[in-house]
């Protein structure tokens, strides 16, 4: 059954101001009371399709696209991963999303066939004043596309989760894994693909976090139990089809002092990986999303232990870079050191898997688990470190998925503070989609 669907046409224009509460557990645009717990036990709720989220009083959630509206690929199951990005000049109306379906080999579909005939990734658009959404592009050799930024010079980057490559790219048929890619869109119409450029020298890695600083550097990471935190460096600004490649290597442990490692740039354009390993840069257990926050870069390491760094099944944590002229590294968010332990035999709440991270307008930074009944946290870099441990305090637990077979990702903040955008693939309902949960109070 369709499900209607409210447009964000109300909530990015903010016509109803959401105030911080004086109360409230966590204060800003997005003020809240953590939520009791994870949605444990409701799995089976009747409104798994329409409001799978539990979250805090005073929010209400409203699905903004789904696969009602558009539906890339054959078949309902696994098939509309997807992450969430707005544009600059036209904030608040656009958001494009990656479509993370994997196949086999060229010439076997997999699970990648799309309605068109053809298979592979795609990128689509979603207007938000309209409601419209609809494949921007989409190609037979894409695999697994997963992260996507905006550029500062209004392009698209996005890339492909892939460890190893089974449809190379006719233009870098020398890459054994995923590619970074950027969208130019037509001039006067964002909803319109122009050109699409492959960057083999941003790296062949399994990609995931996508991201840029001021100077238009950008960052990327390796989605692999050894993978690296990488950056590269464009020889002119706006311009990634030439530059060096940089692998982060701390200079004892896994945190502490680091130092960017400049690697072989005839090497990372068939594996960045081997690369890394050559000049020895820091591994870390899966590497996934990027978030920059200021001068600092979070990295969500998604089995990360940061008490055992041979551990390759860790609960997770997330790590924060220093971005000056002498890095730095240390974890920020953790189980057991400023979040709960999660225990799923005893229905026992706490942190585990981040996978995607988001800034909300006030500093604040967001995360979301790939995990049964997926949560999504939020951490304030400006709370204290009352017990002296080396964490600050200020993680808060802000909503849960009910549906526990699906994945919340792509978490975003627009044009509008008091919204953030998630998406929910892998739904139980078959129905995977975007939503807005929106504070009201």
């Amino acid at each position: 059954m369709k499900v209607t669907k409210t447009l964000l046409s109300l909530a990015i224009s903010a016509i109803i101001p959401a105030l911080a509460v004086a109360d409230s557990e966590v204060q800003g645009p997005m003020a809240f009371d953590s939520i009791s717990g994870s949605a444990y036990g409701q799995q089976n709720a009747t409104d798994l399709d329409a409001t799978p989220w539990v979250i805090p009083e005073g929010y209400n959630q409203s699905i903004i696209a789904d696969e009602s509206d558009l539906n890339i690929y054959v078949g309902t199951d696994w098939n509309d991963m997807n992450t969430v990005n707005e544009t600059q000049k036209h904030a608040g109306r656009y958001l494009y999303r990656t479509h993370e379906v994997r196949g086999g080999a060229m010439g076997s579909d997999g699970n990648s066939l799309r309605i068109d005939g053809h298979s592979g990734g795609a990128v689509s658009v979603v207007d938000l004043r309209t409601g419209e959404a609809k494949e921007m592009a989409g190609r037979d050799d894409w695999e697994a596309l997963d992260g996507i930024v905006w550029t500062p010079w209004h392009t698209l980057l996005f890339a492909e989760e892939t460890i190893t490559s089974l449809r190379p790219d006719p233009q870098a048929p020398q890459a054994t894994s995923g590619l970074v890619y950027e969208m130019k869109l037509k001039a006067g119409d964002p909803t319109t693909m122009e050109t699409v450029t492959v960057l083999p020298k941003l790296g062949s890695l399994a990609h995931e976090g996508l991201e840029i600083d001021e100077e238009g550097n950008v960052y990327v990471i390796d989605e692999d139990k050894k993978g690296s935190i990488y950056k590269f460096v464009p020889t002119t600004y706006g311009d990634l089809s030439d530059g060096q490649l940089y692998a982060l290597k701390v200079d004892a442990g896994k945190t502490g002092a680091a130092q960017w490692l400049a690697l072989d740039m005839d090497q990372v354009q068939i594996s960045a990986r081997v690369a890394a390993a050559t000049v020895g840069a820091t591994q870390f257990c899966r590497p996934e999303d990027l978030e920059r926050i200021t001068e600092t870069l979070y990295v969500a390491l998604t089995c990360e232990d940061v008490d055992n760094a041979a551990n390759t099944s860790g609960r997770g944590a997330v790590l924060a870079v220093a971005l000056d002229e002498t890095p730095s590294v240390k974890y920020v968010v953790a189980a057991g050191k400023n979040a709960p332990i999660e225990n799923q035999a005893t229905n026992a709440t706490g942190f585990a898997k981040v996978d995607n991270l988001a800034t909300s307008p006030d500093g604040k930074l967001w995360m979301v688990e790939d995990n049964d009944f997926s949560d999504i946290w939020v951490y304030d870099p400006a709370s204290k470190d009352a017990n002296n441990d080396g964490y600050q305090d200020g993680v808060h637990l802000f909503a849960s998925l009910k549906d526990k077979s699906a994945e919340g990702t792509g978490i975003y903040f627009g044009k509008d503070p008091h919204t953030l955008f998630v998406n929910v693939q892998h739904s139980g309902t078959g129905n995977d989609k975007t939503m807005a949960i929106t504070n009201r109070k």
